[in-house]
């Protein structure tokens, strides 16, 4: 397990929300409402919350505020299919560590495709090296969804980088989040970092993690065991009939 004392400063140490002026509807999300400066302790750091919370929004807006394009890629991503990000980057500062990452990637699940689409567009360049060396050597569009992910982030995360995930499990098998699982921790140890919006209980799991729960009342660090998403997992699996009948009796 790796101490704060062996990497005592992240890449990304803080985020912090200079006004709420000029967002649009961005401003009336429940994590705009209550941002007003989130710290990043740790390695990793879940942001999670219902749908609508704001997650997402305020992972793409780091995302683009670190230079990152904002359907997803490296930061050398450079292309543009539907142009509906928020302004939110413009209205956040990120306190940087005094280390720079070797590496990056900012996945976005719902745009993933067009990231895809990218690579196959620059991978027509007949006198450059295939671009997908570096994600396991077989193109992101010939292996289904979920196996172009783990070829993602089993290949092309290449440590020491900073990582931002945005419901990185929308396409992966239980076997395949605690297979992400794993990878997270071992690149965290290694000192890489992630920020990660996430539903998952799965990922959540991972150790030296910090999670941070939004909603309506505000944004919570939170111990594992008593978020929402796991307590009700939880007593799902412990007894599915008795939650079943609750739903569907009329």
């Amino acid at each position: 397990m790796y101490t704060k004392d062996d990497f005592p400063e992240r890449f990304i140490r803080a985020v912090r929300l200079n006004s709420r002026e000029g967002l649009g509807y961005a401003a009336d999300i429940p994590v705009i409402r209550h941002l007003s400066r989130l710290e990043f302790s740790e390695n990793v750091t879940f942001l999670v919350g219902e749908n609508g919370s704001g997650k997402s929004t305020l992972l793409e807006g780091i995302a683009v505020a670190a230079g990152f394009n904002p359907e997803g890629g490296t930061l050398n991503f450079s292309f543009s299919t539907n142009d509906t990000h928020s302004g939110l980057y413009r209205a956040l500062t990120l306190e940087r560590g005094i280390r720079r990452p070797k590496d990056g990637y900012f996945l976005r699940a719902e745009s993933f495709y067009n990231a895809a689409t990218y690579l196959e567009n620059v991978d027509d360049v007949p006198w450059l090296p295939s671009v997908f060396e570096s994600y396991g050597g077989k193109s992101l569009h010939a292996q289904s969804h979920g196996e172009s992910f783990m070829a993602l982030c089993l290949n092309r995360f290449g440590g020491k980088g900073l990582y931002l995930l945005d419901e990185p499990e929308a396409a992966l098998s239980p076997q395949n989040q605690l297979a992400l699982l794993s990878r997270i921790h071992s690149l965290a140890a290694d000192g890489s970092q992630f920020i990660i919006a996430t539903h998952s209980p799965i990922l959540m799991a991972c150790p030296d993690a910090v999670i941070y729960v939004i909603d309506e009342d505000g944004i919570r660090e939170t111990p594992y065991r008593e978020t929402a998403h796991v307590q009700l997992t939880r007593s799902f699996l412990e007894n599915p009939e008795r939650m079943l009948r609750y739903l569907l009796e009329e």
